[in-house]
């Protein structure tokens, strides 16, 4: 019986390195096919292709040194600034440490801004909060402090926003920092004056004991806010740089290159070109992707495929650069380098995925665009009206309109709406088991209609597991004895899994004597005086054991199942055979019946061979099942689902699934997997469990439902309080709103929005 399965092997794209200047890329590819072992044991076949990638935005077109809007992609610039549309800070096309020095700043001035704003608070509100009473010289110095502290935190903190909201301007594109300038604006000029002419101020301006309020606390406030929430951001899009940095790290950073006189030299990865011959020694990473001249050996692949077996190589097989040889010395000859090389195309997929993938805008700032203009506009229409047909002093009565339109319109509430439901969320998801990246994640994972599913540790454990033992003259136990006695003498995965449901079993293992490992065939060697050896059917022939039919026919059936074959002969004689696969997680096949119940279409995206994915695909009940695919092929799959008008969403563990976690509407990595697919994706779950993902997609619909409720009310009390602010009750009632309730009222505002989004902590059971 022949059980030696067939592996095709991959050579790396070529042609393919990330011209910042075009707008679609094809990666090709070329295979061969050999056999693969792990020091002789063989396993199923791994035929891989190429797909082409097509068309994703024009945000392609940006080169490395360039900064460009994560909001707007289309935005690109030759150095650091402020996107004219939305206004917020560019980033780096491809991650630097600018980013991560950014960060730092905003976190700087957001503490300074909360120290400095905790005094100011306490002057301005302790009066009417605690009934603390300032007299003498605490009267008179109090106001100059509130000016001295909201300077520098509206002057120095908040600098940026108003810079941001000036050039909102020009051209006319009016945004939230529009609305954060004008209004931290006008309450600090407006107090700068009460404090430094009060006399200018009529008795319309002043309160009971005749002083004129003072609403430096809110300006203050305000920069406060919003700081915390470019913070927050900031962290956001520095992680988003750490995948791609991860990515960058998985090279070696040298090569032993073989001189023309045969001498060895140690260079640094940037100066191999193509055509040098490199040594690679055992434990080591490739440097880069080429072909093997000289030596045998079996190599890591993991970073590439997914799949935790390795693969054989020989001379004239292709390795990719970053993956890791294992067992033998490797003599390459270098065929692509930097740019050009697989793992350089896979950083390009992800940097590409991460600016592409813009988050929706806030409804905040779909608003600004017409409630900007029509606040200042209420602003001097009340100002004129109360300046021509109101009472005498007409002009006092119509600043008093004017500022207290303004200040009602500052938009704390606004500010507020949006960043303090994340944050709540998010501490929500971390109590259940999920991890949200950023706002966008939360919003987007409710619209989801298809996931994703790699396989391998997403929907299995990832790890061979001994699946079958078929003894013939053997007791079950003292057949498996034998065979993990002779393969703890291996490393190979499937060496472990036999011997490890060996020691489940506390069986005792024998010494191993003459062990030796035969490529492309399997592993022989002595065992209590008794000839074993495990393998194919070439390392049975060669034993001379003579595999009967029925054998043949089970390790078929155990094949078709997914699971790797070994037969054994002991003396010269078939004794049997083990079968070993990568068994589905038990809380698999209940989250998969749930997700299904929910209305998501299941796909399974695997670089696993096509029948054991689809013997998996089978067992679950998968829709649709995808296998003998590469990274790339991965995320150029979910650009074809999501240009068929799906939402997507994607669910993996490995380095190989970064490019399409990225690529996904949400991707999402298992907490259980690579630090790179979880910095690549936008939900980690903590526990690897898929069942989370349904917490997650409530959490997120409850989420969106809540941030829209603390819009409303922020929206609701503009729009009830600026016309009263101007006045427009004043002939029928009497009524008018002074700045202090204007500011009392901007207050209330943002107590409805704190205690909605509070709610949420109460979300999803």
């Amino acid at each position: 019986m022949n059980t030696e399965h067939r592996s095709a092997k991959s050579c790396c794209s070529s042609g393919a390195s990330a011209d910042a200047q075009t707008t679609a890329q094809t990666v090709s590819g070329c295979h061969g096919n050999s056999g693969h072992s792990h020091q002789g044991h063989a396993h199923g076949p791994h035929a891989h292709g190429h797909a082409t990638r097509g068309n994703t935005t024009a945000v392609i077109a940006a080169k490395p040194g360039q900064w460009t809007c994560p909001m707007h992609p289309e935005v690109v610039r030759d150095g650091p600034g402020d996107c004219p549309i939305c206004g917020m800070a560019l980033e780096p096309v491809v991650p630097t440490t600018a980013i991560e020095d950014t960060t730092r700043k905003v976190r700087f001035k957001f503490w300074t801004s909360v120290a400095l704003t905790l005094p100011l608070l306490a002057i301005a509100m302790g009066p009417h909060l605690f009934g603390w009473h300032f007299d003498g010289m605490l009267a008179a110095v109090a106001p100059w402090l509130e000016l001295l502290l909201a300077t520098i935190v509206v002057g120095w903190a908040g600098s940026s926003f108003f810079v941001r909201g000036w050039h909102s301007l020009r051209p006319w594109r009016p945004n939230m920092y529009t609305l954060i300038a004008l209004g931290t604006g006008v309450a600090w000029a407006y107090s700068v004056l009460a404090v430094l002419a009060p006399a200018v101020f009529p008795a319309g301006f002043r309160d009971q004991d005749g002083r004129v309020g003072l609403y430096f606390e809110a300006a203050a406030v305000i920069v406060a806010l919003v700081l915390l929430g470019e913070w927050l951001e900031q962290r956001a899009r520095q992680n988003t740089g750490a995948a791609i940095r991860a990515l960058l790290s998985l090279a070696p950073p040298s090569a032993i290159r073989i001189g023309p006189d045969g001498q060895e030299q140690e260079i640094p990865l940037a100066h191999v070109h193509v055509g040098d011959r490199l040594r690679v020694r055992p434990g080591s990473k490739i440097p880069t992707d080429g072909i093997v001249v000289e030596g045998a050996s079996t190599v890591d692949e993991s970073m590439l495929t997914g799949e935790s077996l390795p693969v054989d190589k020989e001379a004239g097989d292709p390795v990719a650069g970053a993956t890791v040889n294992q067992t033998g010395t490797l003599l390459i000859r270098a065929e692509r380098v930097g740019g050009d090389t697989l793992l350089s195309q896979i950083v390009h997929l992800v940097s590409q995925a991460q600016r592409s993938r813009a988050p929706a805008q806030r409804l905040a700032d779909q608003v600004s665009a017409w409630f900007v203009p029509a606040v200042v506009a209420v602003a001097v229409i009340a100002f004129v009206a109360w300046a021509v047909l109101g009472p005498s002093p007409a002009l006092s009565h119509a600043l008093i309109a004017a500022v207290s339109v303004l200040i009602i319109a500052c938009p704390c509430a606004l500010g507020l709406a949006t960043p303090l439901s994340i944050m709540v969320s998010t501490g929500r998801g971390a109590q259940l088991g999920v991890l949200f990246r950023d706002a966008a994640a939360i919003e987007a994972l409710r619209d989801v209609d298809t996931l994703v599913l790699d396989k391998t540790g997403t929907l299995t454990e990832g790890r061979p597991r001994l699946s079958r033992v078929s003894a013939m003259t053997h007791a079950e136990n003292d057949f498996l004895a034998l065979a993990a006695s002779l393969e703890h003498a291996s490393e190979h995965p499937i060496a472990r899994a036999i011997v490890d449901a060996a020691r489940e079993r506390d069986l005792a293992l024998a010494p191993v004597e003459s062990f030796e490992s035969i490529t492309g065939q399997g592993v022989r060697g002595i065992v209590g005086k008794q000839s074993i050896a495990i393998g194919n059917a070439a390392m049975m022939s060669g034993a001379g054991a003579l595999v009967p039919p029925g054998a043949e026919d089970e390790a078929a059936t155990l094949r078709e199942q997914g699971a790797s074959v070994f037969h054994v002969a002991v003396d010269g004689r078939f004794e049997g055979l083990l079968a070993v696969a990568d068994p589905v997680k038990a809380t698999t096949p209940a989250a998969i019946a749930a997700l299904k119940a929910a209305g998501l279409r299941l796909v399974m995206l695997s670089g696993d061979h096509r029948a054991t994915a689809e013997q998996v695909g089978r067992e679950l009940s998968i829709d649709e099942v995808i296998a003998d695919v590469r990274p790339e092929q991965k995320a150029s799959t979910i650009l074809r689902l999501k240009s068929e008008g799906r939402r997507v969403a994607m669910a993996g563990d490995g380095i190989n699934d970064a490019p399409a976690l990225a690529t996904a509407d949400v991707g999402i990595a298992m907490g259980t997997g690579t630090d790179i697919a979880m910095e690549s994706a936008h939900v980690t779950l903590v526990k690897g469990d898929l069942g989370a993902v349904l917490r997650a997609r409530r959490l997120s619909a409850d989420t969106v439902k809540n941030i829209r409720q603390n819009l409303f009310f922020a929206f609701v009390y503009n729009a009830l309080g600026v016309p009263l602010a101007a006045g427009v009750l004043y002939p029928l009632t009497g009524w008018t709103l002074t700045p202090a309730f204007a500011a009392a009222a901007m207050s209330l505002s943002s107590v409805s929005v704190v205690l909605n989004a509070l709610r949420l902590s109460r979300s999803v059971r």
